[in-house]
């Protein structure tokens, strides 16, 4: 049975059409894992020895900051892996047993690269310690601890993903956590530092972790098996009809009614809901770089462009997906692509300019660091509205807002292809701010990316043109990589 599905699995990929963009992609994709694969076994093979250089004790250092470690490595999940996606339906009318299709979409998971990664740092790590005289049996069961934990995080992603209340309340106690710690409140390590060193010391310790696994991975089936019915978990919900006029928009003519559809898809659906959430977390990635002296001064830019472009990158860089649904029917009306795009634009752009106005918060850093975050809403707005618009004629790849949380939907804001695709649009702000630091002038770096954003929108009525034109080529493909349910 497990064969059978492996088989649908390859054909659907194969017969979908946009096979031969997502075989690049997974082409590009298999590279960075390579790339990453590498580093971690250099960082798996090298912390020992750089940690003794340093005159701390290797394992113990690394004990220490093995909660920050998996926290992190959770959140990425949640941005980036991927739920694992059956055509649930038309299997539970076929022959084919609920907890075998449950074991399976789990079983999936267990092959992700989110996964195996970690073995390329714990597994040299434990072996260059079984070098050096640390206790065989104790580093046996303390890596086999680990990598419980690492598959801990691979089912609370699931579940996290799929339960709204309990992913909320994880946000908010990491946040709460990294606060206390920034402020030395309270130090989250001294509680667990003991614990993963113990995980070594005293052997019988890992059962803790695999048991908590077996016990994850039990919840996760029952949750799963629990809503895989056609009129329960796969069906959709229906709530009280409420009507919203939004007829101040009227007076915008076409662009109005653009807009007013936007603003109902996005506060009607789940899928959409997420890109609000999803664009809040961007206000804080600044954090990261903005009052950290280790960081390079060119990657300021960088947090600038995120910081303000949430919205842009989690929502323009699926348009026209969202409308995928009724992208067809959109066909035949008489509906300008102008004014399609023109709406699209508009959103995004008062979603950045929304951002830039909260992330004022910045200024506790100095009048510096915002103007960069304003710079980057400019460059976002010029430039960067325009690539993700250009982008969608492009993505082919359907959004089902029907899905009201069916097992296994892809629940994702956004994944890896998304984040992948975002690339080419901070090399050129990076470029420019670069030029301005290399001749010791930082004003001068953010005039030169201010300047190439005032120039995008001096010229969107020409870009508009060359976006039209290109949606209007591939509206027919478009079309018909909508009409695939897989």
């Amino acid at each position: 049975m497990i064969k059978k599905f492996m088989y649908l699995e390859w054909k659907a990929f194969t017969r979908s059409a946009s096979f031969g963009t997502n075989l690049a992609m997974k082409i590009l994709i298999g590279f960075l894992m390579i790339y990453f694969s590498i580093i971690f076994i250099g960082m798996g093979v090298g912390a020992f020895y750089i940690l003794k250089k340093m005159n701390l004790e290797p394992l113990q250092t690394v004990n220490q900051f093995l909660i920050y470690y998996f926290l992190f490595d959770l959140v990425i999940r949640l941005l980036m892996q991927a739920i694992p996606v059956l055509n649930i339906k038309p299997l539970l009318v076929l022959p084919f047993k609920k907890p075998t299709i449950v074991h399976f979409s789990l079983g999936k998971t267990a092959l992700s690269f989110f996964n195996w990664v970690h073995a390329f740092f714990f597994l040299p790590f434990s072996i260059v310690l079984a070098i050096e005289g640390y206790d065989i049996v104790g580093i046996i069961c303390w890596h086999l601890a680990i990598l419980s934990m690492v598959y801990i995080n691979n089912f609370l992603n699931i579940i996290l993903s799929n339960i709204d209340k309990l992913f909320i309340v994880f946000i908010a106690i990491i946040l709460a956590l990294g606060a206390a710690q920034y402020y030395k409140v309270f130090d989250v390590t001294t509680f667990t530092t003991p614990f993963f060193q113990s995980l070594y010391n005293i052997k019988c310790l890992v059962f803790i972790p695999v048991v908590v696994l077996i016990g994850l991975y039990a919840f996760t089936f029952k949750y799963f098996k629990n809503n895989l019915y056609l009129d329960a978990g796969l069906s959709k919900k229906e709530d009280i009809a409420t009507t919203e006029n939004l007829s101040w928009l009227n007076q915008f003519g076409t662009l109005g009614t653009f807009l007013k559809n936007d603003i109902k898809l996005i506060k009607r659906n789940k899928r959409s809901k997420t890109t609000i959430l999803m664009s809040v977390l961007f206000l804080f990635y600044g954090l990261i770089f903005f009052g950290n002296s280790h960081q390079p001064a060119v990657m300021h830019i960088f947090a600038g462009i995120f910081v303000s472009g949430g919205f842009l990158f989690v929502f323009g860089q699926f348009v026209p997906s969202w409308d995928s649904s009724y992208y067809q029917l959109m066909m035949t009306q008489n509906i300008p692509y102008r004014g399609y795009i023109t709406s699209k634009w508009w959103l995004v752009v008062i979603a950045t300019f929304i951002s830039t106005i909260l992330a004022s918060f910045y200024l506790f850093y100095g009048w510096e660091v915002y103007l960069t975050i304003v710079v980057g809403a400019i460059y976002n707005i010029g430039v960067n509205s325009h690539l993700v618009l250009l982008g969608g004629a492009f993505t082919k790849t359907p959004i089902d807002l029907s899905n009201a949380g069916g097992a296994f939907g892809d629940k994702k804001a956004f994944n890896v292809n998304a984040m992948l695709l975002t690339l080419p649009k901070l090399l050129l702000p990076l470029a420019l701010y670069g030029i301005g630091l290399y001749l010791g002038d930082k004003t001068l770096g953010l005039s030169l990316v201010a300047g190439a954003g005032f120039l995008g929108f001096i010229l969107r009525n020409k870009v508009f043109s060359l976006i039209e034109k290109r949606y209007k080529i591939e509206k027919y493909s478009t079309i018909s990589a909508y009409k695939q349910k897989s």
